[in-house]
């Protein structure tokens, strides 16, 4: 399915006329991928992180699938990969749904009565492996523009010890790491919102908080209203059905992830601006699980209703590719009543 690509101002968004957004209309039944791989020509003044911001992408989204090309200098004329076709992650297909191993946020918007759904997604920034965002459900709590930030002492401590100290409130401004948009999780400490480095986005650098383009944000923070349901999950490998065909998208295993499932998180409500990231408890990580685990669990879930055959030969291919680039890995087994992974 094409992604359909539209002006925010036919949304009934008043935004600028440059600023576009990449919706899909969701897929029938049966189908659970959504958009297109396409190949652009590199500019002479190009780098890959400009391509990729121009089409809705971040760092290891173009990075990843252009493994030959100079990130930096990819050099006028240069074929450049696209990855923007997409398995929906898993899970009910409502509110947001951020996949850190996929550095990719999905917004499910509330379709208009008798009009189709859609479906947004956006790359996003997440926690460094010090500083990791939890996995779990929570719902928005809050809405800032133009937000102060209150960092954390850890944060502080952590800037002090660089030589680089923080005040205790950093106002709106250029310096504001929170940029002009700041939607609070129910999670003390956790926002999603904008950011002073788009170069980032799509990195593992922050400090718990998701961060995405400033021109990402603006629309979602308009668009995303008050307790809109929030799940964060950690699917490095999803699974899905494109007809009779299981298609498969697999990203590299986040290093020591923090225990997987999506288990319920307390959301606990925020009355004050406690921060732009973590606060100072964190979770002990757990070591990630072998690609493979992710292959099993994903390949149950999807063939609950329908029964499928994995090819494990193109299976490791993928693992072994990890390029987040969708392909198709096995088969529905028609008439059948069950099956099995080893199949």
């Amino acid at each position: 399915m094409n992604p359909i690509r539209i002006l925010l101002a036919g949304l009934g968004v008043l935004l600028t006329a440059s600023l576009r957004a990449e919706i899909y209309e969701l897929p029938p039944e049966g189908y659970d991928v959504v958009g297109a791989v396409a190949t652009v020509l590199a500019r002479e003044e190009d780098t890959l992180i400009d391509i990729a911001r121009r089409n809705g992408l971040g760092y290891h989204d173009i990075v990843r699938a252009n493994p030959d090309v100079n990130i930096w200098v990819p050099g006028e004329g240069a074929e450049v990969v696209l990855p923007t076709r997409f398995v929906l992650p898993p899970g009910p297909r409502r509110g947001i749904v951020l996949n850190l191993a996929e550095y990719r946020l999905y917004y499910y918007p509330e379709p208009a009565v008798g009009e189709p759904a859609y479906v947004m997604t956006y790359p996003i920034s997440i926690g460094r492996m010090d500083w990791e965002t939890p996995l779990g459900s929570t719902r928005v709590v809050s809405k800032v523009k133009d937000p102060s930030w209150y960092p954390p002492q850890s944060v502080r401590d952590e800037h002090a010890a660089d030589g680089r100290p923080l005040p205790r409130v950093v106002p709106p401004g250029p310096d504001n790491p929170l940029g002009r948009y700041a939607m609070r999780l129910g999670l003390p400490g956790y926002l999603i919102h904008s950011t002073n480095r788009p170069a980032g986005v799509g990195m593992r650098v922050t400090h718990g908080c998701i961060r995405m383009f400033p021109e990402d944000i603006e629309y979602l923070f308009q668009s995303v209203g008050m307790n809109t349901p929030v799940r964060i999950i950690n699917a490095p490998v999803k699974i899905g059905w494109f007809g009779d065909e299981l298609v498969m998208e697999v990203h590299p295993v986040l290093e020591d992830a923090m225990a997987e499932g999506n288990e319920e998180l307390v959301a606990a409500d925020i009355d004050v601006d406690t921060g732009g990231g973590a606060t100072d408890e964190t979770e002990i990580p757990a070591q990630p699980r072998d690609p493979r685990t992710y292959v099993t669990e994903q390949f149950i879930a999807v063939t609950g209703d329908r029964a499928g055959r994995l090819d494990w030969d193109e299976v490791e291919v993928l693992i072994d590719r990890s390029d987040g680039i969708p392909a198709a890995a096995g088969m529905r087994i028609k008439n059948a009543a069950t099956s099995a992974a080893s199949q």
